[in-house]
C-alpha cells in the first residue's frame, strides 16, 4: 500500500518509527514531513498528506501530532479526507469499518510506539463495511459540499 506520512515537531520521533516498521511490512512510504525537532505548525502537512490521499498519489495517509486533535480537525477540512483520530484500538476498528477513514491521526504524546504500531495495523487491515455506513459517508459527503441534510 502506498502511505503518505506527516508529522508535526511533536510527532518527528514516532513517524520515523512508523515509516521503518511500515517499510518492513513491505509498503511504499512517502515522507511529506517534518524532519526534525524545530517547530512547525500541522495545519500545512495535514493539508498536504490529506491532498495526496483525494488525488490518489497515496492510498491512505498517516499524520502524527502531540496529540492529534489539532491535526483530524485540519485534515478533515480536505474535501474527501475522513480522519479519524485514534488512541485504542476499538477507535481504529470503527474508524475504518464504519466510517472508511482514509487518514489515521495519532498523539505522540498520548499513545507509545508499540500502540501506535497496533493501532496502524489494525487501521490497514479492517475492511469497511459499507451498508448503513455507506449511506452515513454519502450524507458526509453532501454536507462538505454545503447541502443541508434537513
Amino acid at each position: 500500500m502506498r502511505i503518505a506520512i506527516a508529522a508535526d515537531h511533536n510527532g518527528v520521533a514516532l513517524k520515523s518509527h512508523l515509516i521503518e516498521w511500515l517499510s518492513d511490512q513491505g509498503h511504499d512510504v512517502d515522507d511529506r514531513g517534518a524532519h526534525g525537532p524545530d517547530q512547525v505548525d500541522y495545519p500545512p502537512l495535514c493539508e498536504d498528506v490529506g491532498r495526496q490521499v483525494v488525488a490518489g498519489h497515496a492510498d491512505r495517509g498517516i499524520i502524527v501530532g502531540g496529540t492529534g486533535s489539532g491535526e483530524q480537525i485540519a485534515c478533515n477540512k480536505i474535501t474527501g479526507v475522513r480522519a479519524g483520530l485514534c488512541h485504542c484500538l476499538f477507535t481504529t476498528e470503527i474508524a475504518r469499518a464504519h466510517n472508511d477513514a482514509n487518514v489515521l491521526v495519532m498523539g505522540a504524546k498520548v499513545i507509545a510506539a508499540s500502540l501506535a504500531e497496533r493501532i496502524t495495523a489494525t487501521w490497514l487491515t479492517t475492511p469497511f463495511k459499507g451498508g448503513r455506513h455507506q449511506r452515513r459517508l454519502e450524507q458526509i459527503a453532501a454536507l462538505e459540499r454545503g447541502e443541508s441534510l434537513s
